[in-house]
């Protein structure tokens, strides 16, 4: 962590190194663009770039890279080759525990099924594997390569400082977490949500986050993109309610913002960093004689004059690019398909909502039951509560529900969950699906009575 107590040298290298990286990271990172109808950014149009010239490959692409993983991974654990194990490069992408290589090895398995058509339907269908593979992973996998190549822009040159020291007066006393943690909101709310976990992931690696705060931010802060909030509301044929529904989202998530970190399983999270040390909590005071926005610009300029130059910069990109493509891929391959295996091929996401139908009628939601079917399947994937809404419910109030729902519940297993536990950040399945529970409870009142407001 920065010693915030230095004063770093005032010169033109300094600054440059401050505000040109930075400049370009906000750009990439956090600027809209119009892009047809759609506002996004620019990180995600060269994502859909790339997306578009690999599409010819992508897919056999993504294949080599799971079956890497998995085997490098089983190879390593079993015979531990002082050859390989020489590159701190390939030890730190392989040399995993074995709950990791299994999940790995199972993914392995799931992507060759499902690029091949072979093996149990169920596990290669359109509505499984196939989903996961053809419109997830491409998606992912685009994301990834000019995310990690290019985060350190945002992360490296002060500009996290900077904010993070401004807006810890408003981050910290509301939502527990560093002012920092803002920049991954804005981030995840104009790209998506998987830049967000890489970001938090990389910055709790790098001890700005304790693990109470990296869990939090991850499990809270990682939203979904407006991009994807027009799929999900074109879904349930509610276009031209955009604005109201997007003005719901926000509000519900704050309050889940607010009220979740302060109740288990986050709650009981330590607030220690990656290696086991404790939280400085002095790291965040402003200095005696200083202002607040010039101690933050003091902290900023001593993180630029610190930073790796381009070459250091460049090998950090490509290292974070390569951990999130082999560390990932796999993980979001295996928990996605055994996630949506579970929705398509079982009742118990539709047994598990039937505790929710009396607490969707004390709220008046129309047509309760059906709409207590879509809501523990959102922790499968985030897409389907809406593609059922949209088949099932007739009451456009509850399918304006549904859909606000689904997004604010913000834990699903195709691709926030499994790239949460496919990162360093310190959480597990079952945390997750509490947090899942506890966002679905929290928010439910926000988006109903939003919903009978704005609605009916």
């Amino acid at each position: 962590m920065s010693d915030t107590t230095q004063t770093p040298p005032v010169n033109w290298q300094t600054w440059f190194a401050f505000i040109v990286p930075s400049l370009i990271g906000v750009f990439l990172f956090m600027t809209p663009v119009a892009v047809g109808d759609a506002m996004t950014i620019p990180i995600a149009v060269l994502a859909k770039e790339l997306q578009q010239y690999t599409g010819p490959f992508i897919h056999a692409l993504i294949v080599a890279i799971v079956c890497i993983t998995g085997v490098f991974s089983l190879v390593i654990k079993l015979f531990k080759p002082r050859i390989l194990l020489k590159s701190e490069l390939i030890k730190h992408l392989f040399d995993v525990s074995w709950l990791w290589v299994t999940t790995r090895l199972f993914g392995m398995a799931f992507i060759l099924m499902t690029f091949f058509q072979v093996g149990p339907e169920l596990i290669h269908s359109s509505g499984t594997g196939a989903l996961v593979l053809n419109d997830l992973l491409p998606v992912l996998f685009s994301v990834f390569v000019f995310a990690g190549l290019l985060l350190p822009l945002l992360l490296n040159f002060g500009l996290l400082e900077l904010v993070g020291t401004l807006l810890t007066k408003v981050m910290r006393p509301l939502f527990g977490v560093p002012g920092r943690s803002a920049v991954n909101c804005v981030a995840s709310w104009l790209g998506d949500g998987s830049v967000g976990i890489l970001m938090t992931s990389r910055q709790y690696e790098d001890k700005h986050y304790t693990q109470r705060e990296a869990a939090i931010i991850g499990t809270t802060f990682s939203a979904v993109s407006i991009t994807f909030c027009l799929v999900v509301i074109g879904q349930v044929k509610l276009e031209h309610l955009f604005a109201p529904f997007y003005l719901t989202v926000c509000a519900a998530g704050v309050v889940a913002a607010i009220i979740v970190p302060r109740l288990p399983p986050l709650s009981f999270k330590k607030d220690i960093y990656v290696d086991g040390s404790t939280h400085n909590q002095d790291s965040e005071a402003v200095p005696e004689g200083k202002t607040l926005f010039g101690h933050a610009l003091d902290v900023a300029l001593l993180k630029a004059h610190k930073a790796p130059g381009i070459k250091g910069t460049v090998k950090e990109g490509v290292h974070n690019a390569l951990d999130m493509l082999f560390a990932v891929l796999p993980v979001v391959m295996a928990v996605g398909t055994f996630a949506l295996i579970i929705a398509e091929e079982t009742p118990i996401f539709q047994f598990l909502g039937q505790p929710f139908i009396p607490y969707l009628e004390l709220l008046q939601v129309p047509e309760a039951a059906k709409a207590a079917e879509t809501i523990v399947v959102g922790f499968a994937d985030m897409f389907i509560p809406s593609i059922l809404a949209a088949s099932n419910i007739e009451s456009d109030v509850t399918r304006f529900i549904v859909a606000a729902l689904s997004v604010t519940q913000l834990i699903y297993m195709s691709e926030v969950g499994a790239l949460l536990l496919g990162s360093k950040i310190p959480v597990n399945i079952f945390e997750l699906f509490a947090v899942f529970i506890l966002r679905t409870l929290v928010t439910l009142p926000v988006i109903a009575l939003m919903a009978h407001w704005l609605v009916g």
